[in-house]
């Protein structure tokens, strides 16, 4: 039995293989939002002197680093609607689940930053009188940010990466979309290979950039 590698087919189905890619984008995208801001809160938490808040965050950052995040994403699917009595869109599902996962990751990017802030800046906002949430907003989280800039581009491309799994609670993103395609034209290896392209096309160039976003932000943070 012969294979005949044909990519010129792919010309018929580019328009649904960008439609994959826009929900592929935009899951990301939100999920990158909504983690970044579970992250930050979960790192100060698991900075503070309640040992009970402190145990909580921590069991919740190993949890979800510590499993796969397809295991999450099915148990949130078909496990949770059990529990909570009403069933959950997989939109839905997929945006907790990847959220709970970037949310722990990016928790132990923003806590290495928050450490290397020096203690004379938080002396000095005692000081002036800076406390609550003005401190968090305008001390803490921008020297945060800064920071966890490059650690947290990798977060966002393995969250861009992770993202292909919600294809298998039937999210229409690219990989989905990919292997319907391949499914109905019996053209697994063009179609995948395209996928996989196309992922790689994004994701290289963020990767790529790590390094020297890090070395301007050393030189800055040096300044």
């Amino acid at each position: 039995m012969s294979y005949n590698v044909n990519f010129l087919f792919l010309l018929d189905y580019w328009d649904a293989l960008l439609e994959g890619l826009m929900t592929t984008l935009g899951i990301t995208g939100l999920c990158l939002i909504l983690g970044l801001g579970l992250g930050f809160v979960v790192a100060l938490l698991r900075l503070s002197s309640n040992p009970v808040v402190k145990a909580v965050t921590t069991l919740y950052v190993e949890f979800f680093r510590g499993t796969p995040v397809l295991i999450q994403l099915f148990w949130i699917f078909f496990c949770l609607p059990l529990i909570l009595g009403f069933e959950i869109s997989n939109f839905v599902s997929a945006v907790i689940a990847l959220t709970l996962y970037m949310g722990a990751i990016v928790s132990e990017t923003f806590r290495s930053s928050l450490r290397a802030i020096e203690k004379d800046q938080m002396d000095a906002c005692v000081a002036l009188g800076i406390g609550g949430f003005t401190k968090i907003f305008y001390v803490i989280l921008p020297q945060a940010i800064l920071r966890a800039i490059p650690t947290l581009l990798s977060n966002s491309v393995s969250l861009f990466k992770e993202s292909a799994l919600v294809s298998a609670v039937g999210m229409s993103d690219l990989m989905y979309i990919g292997q319907n395609i391949s499914s109905v034209t019996f053209k697994p290896v063009e179609m995948l290979t395209a996928v996989a392209v196309i992922y790689f096309l994004i994701a290289f160039p963020l990767t790529r950039s790590v390094s020297w976003v890090e070395r301007k932000l050393i030189h800055k943070i040096a300044l």
